[in-house]
């Protein structure tokens, strides 16, 4: 981390195994003869590897490089904390102009890294056919299928039903609408294809008035 290399005259060894600014390997050479090519070149020594034998030291801009690694951990910690869960809700009977533009900002905020909780709202008498709301999260899921897996199944809480997405990275492979049918056989069950959400599973989880008395 930034401050923690020693570094010009605070180097106390005889010998050191230099890099100089340019990267080239310049041997095992004395600490004083290494700071002088330093001062020459109105540029720091820095030890990089105190844990070697000898310590291993490069000749560089050392305030550029505090910089460099500061700014290096600034990005770290934005993208660590920026990272989390967004949400999107839609309703059953949803428009389809609506549904590919809320869709659309899930697709973005997977690219960002983000987790999706994809809340679907029930109102009225809507909350007896959760099948609808089901239909909506299966569409999803195929729109996505390609940066998208299903990290927490749909489940109803209340008058929603809420879904996970998470971003996935892993790659699909294709499969070339020009190759042979031999290989095209072998290829195609590595194409992971989207999961189907089991309707009836999630119509079974409704409960209607009457089995409420």
């Amino acid at each position: 981390m930034p401050g923690d290399h020693r570094v010009n005259e605070r180097i106390r060894v005889d010998n050191v195994r230099l890099i100089d600014n340019e990267g080239n390997q310049r041997g095992v050479v004395s600490a004083r003869e290494a700071l002088e090519l330093a001062r020459e070149l109105d540029l720091d020594l820095v030890e990089i590897a105190p844990t070697a034998v000898p310590p291993v030291c490069r000749i560089m801009d050392y305030g550029k490089f505090k910089f460099d690694e500061a700014q290096k951990a600034k990005e770290a910690r934005r993208k660590s904390t920026n990272v989390g869960i967004k949400e999107m809700k839609y309703r059953p009977k949803i428009g389809p102009g609506d549904f590919d533009t809320k869709t659309r900002n899930v697709e973005k905020f997977l690219n960002e890294g983000h987790k999706v909780k994809i809340t679907i709202m029930f109102r009225g008498r809507e909350s007896a056919h959760p099948e609808l709301g089901a239909k909506i999260l299966e569409r999803i899921v195929e729109k996505l299928e390609h940066i998208a897996k299903v990290e927490s199944a749909p489940k109803l809480d209340g008058r929603n039903m809420l879904m996970v997405l998470g971003p996935d990275k892993k790659p699909k492979k294709k499969v070339d609408a020009n190759a042979p049918a031999a290989v095209k056989e072998v290829a195609a069950p590595e194409v992971t294809a989207a999961p189907v959400l089991d309707i009836e599973a999630v119509r079974a989880l409704a409960v209607t008035p009457k089995e409420e008395a």
